[in-house]
């Protein structure tokens, strides 16, 4: 399918000023222009009552954590969030948009969860800063008016990774119990030779060469992507994971990836639904403010989140039953 004529836009706008992609800088220069997506003002959601920064004590020091709350007189649900970046770039500010309409829209708690970047602290420092934060937030889930009983995770990118890692490694280290994780566009394997990998390679936008210089960063050796932390296609077992939701995009040089972890855990028998975006590229949820689509995608998730939490009254039992069902790709 041709490009979205809103990211048509962007191409064109990208052609005529200059634009130089994020591999194409050094990290330094690269964090600084993925800050400037921070000052994004999305008006068409209302926001959480409530969003605090607070500092826990991770595996290497003090980190940083976002709660953001709606307003309930009652425990609500709670939402682990990675923020996006190829583990390199990326930070709480430059998710705080998603993560305000996914508070209000699924009527949650949602932590955003800041973790060590690469290549200054390479894997698994994230992971263990992310299974830290995971563990925290679940002891702590009353102070912030949430129920530790009804814990998802989800992210975008490098944190769409993190989130289905977090989900291997709940079920691994046997908890915390994690009810639903949500994977939007997530990088999967370390080292992927698909046809979506060979394909997308548009300078315009997060590509083939993107992925690589990525990875090259999180990983201090390329074998360390062997490991399913790093690359959960990799798992030796997929049952026992808790149900997902992916998004994938056509124009994404991982979409191969979500589809084949979808068909991984569908085989061992986890309830997946697999949402194939047409005609567009990666990180399609960074432009919701302008483009309908991808405010659809973030009402799908959380439609999807009060499904399996039990919170969406609106849905009939039929419905939440065909939710559990594997669906084809596309929309």
């Amino acid at each position: 399918m041709p490009l979205d004529p809103t990211y048509a836009m962007i191409r064109r706008y990208r052609e005529a000023t200059g634009f130089t992609p994020l591999y194409e800088m050094s990290v330094a220069e690269a964090r600084r222009a993925d800050a400037e997506t921070e000052a994004v003002n999305w008006d068409w959601h209302e926001h959480p009552e409530e969003v605090l920064d607070v500092d826990l004590t991770g595996p290497a020091g003090p980190q940083a954590v976002r709660v953001y709350r709606p307003r309930s007189d009652e425990p609500l649900p709670m939402l682990l969030y990675f923020n996006g970046g190829g583990f390199v770039v990326g930070s709480l500010s430059t998710s705080d948009s998603i993560c305000r309409a996914l508070s209000t829209m699924a009527r949650c708690v949602v932590v955003s969860v800041g973790y060590r970047l690469a290549p200054e602290d390479p894997f698994p420092a994230a992971v263990d800063d992310c299974f830290s934060a995971v563990k925290w937030a679940a002891e702590h889930a009353a102070e912030f008016g949430a129920d530790s009983r009804r814990i998802a995770v989800a992210g975008d990118s490098a944190g769409g990774n993190l989130a289905a890692v977090m989900a291997l490694m709940a079920r691994d280290e046997k908890g915390p119990e994690i009810t639903a994780q949500v994977l939007v566009y997530p990088p999967l394997h370390h080292h992927m030779d698909s046809k979506s990998m060979r394909e997308n390679k548009d300078l315009m936008f997060f590509n083939a060469h993107s992925s690589a210089w990525f990875w090259n960063h999180y990983l201090a050796q390329p074998a360390d992507g062997d490991s399913p932390y790093a690359s959960p296609l990799n798992a030796a077992d997929f049952g026992g994971l808790p149900a997902a939701l992916i998004l994938t995009a056509e124009l994404c040089p991982v979409r191969d990836e979500g589809e084949a972890y979808a068909n991984a855990l569908s085989a061992a028998g986890v309830p997946v639904e697999h949402h194939d975006y047409p005609g567009l590229p990666h990180g399609f949820l960074a432009v919701a403010a302008k483009l309908g689509t991808s405010r659809d995608a973030l009402a799908l998730m959380a439609g999807y989140l009060r499904r399996k939490w039990g919170t969406d009254l609106s849905d009939s039992a039929e419905n939440a039953a065909a939710a559990e069902e594997r669906v084809p790709s596309g929309v």
